[in-house]
């Protein structure tokens, strides 16, 4: 037999929320770390000196964090690799699979620039011996090599790898590893805190009709349908 749901009001759903305390502190620390975590080094200076918030890391190596990312996006990838190498040679030496990713990126460049002989040569003598040693960078070697038998990579089944999403992709693993190499979060935590809130309303849904957030970025409440 069904139950029916206990119904909310806005002015009890508005009192229950007013009676949560949260500390202004703790909501700036989640601002800083977003900014830090994203690579607005210049918001969060501004943030840090208008809040007396201090990050957890130097923001100098924000900088060279982006440096690097903006490298890969514009698919610079040997100056990338040198920039991880001068801020830790050790990300990559411990790494395989980002390393790898890396090459793979260099090697989907040099196919996209229309350098097939070069491109040949660098998978053979870079990225083959990496596939010989573990089956999947094989498989993603053969998906980047594909491209090759396609004059139209448009109708190519791996046709996107070419995309500007697979360098952002690159770049993304790339900032994460840099993160974790600073021991500081690869993601930032304010996206987490949404999605529980989005998990949480769900689950609340099951029991109760209440004033609920559906626009995340006005966080605005809507009254339960009568």
């Amino acid at each position: 037999m069904a139950t029916s749901k206990k119904v909310i009001t806005r002015v009890d759903w508005e009192k229950k929320l007013n009676d949560v305390k949260v500390r202004k502190e703790d909501m700036n620390k989640l601002v800083m770390n977003f900014l830090v975590t994203e690579g607005y080094v210049e918001a969060a200076e501004k943030f840090r000196l208008e809040s007396g918030t201090e990050p957890d890391i130097d923001l100098a190596t924000i900088t060279d964090r982006m440096a690097v990312k903006k490298a890969v996006q514009s698919g610079n990838v040997e100056d990338a690799i040198e920039k991880v190498n001068d801020l830790n040679p050790e990300i990559l030496d411990t790494n395989p699979q980002l390393y790898f990713h890396l090459q793979q990126q260099r090697l989907i460049e040099l196919i996209r620039n229309g350098k097939v002989e070069e491109a040949l040569e660098f998978a053979q003598e870079e990225l083959a011996p990496r596939g010989e040693e573990n089956q999947g960078f094989l498989q993603e070697l053969e998906r980047t090599v594909a491209l090759l038998a396609f004059e139209d990579v448009t109708n190519c089944p791996v046709g996107e790898l070419l995309d500007i999403s697979q360098r952002l992709k690159t770049a993304s693993e790339v900032n994460a590893a840099i993160l974790t190499s600073q021991s500081h979060e690869k993601d930032p935590k304010l996206p987490s805190l949404l999605k529980m809130l989005v998990w949480v309303q769900n689950q609340l849904d099951e029991k109760a009709a209440y004033p609920r957030i559906t626009d995340l970025s006005t966080a605005a409440l809507e009254d339960p349908a009568s």
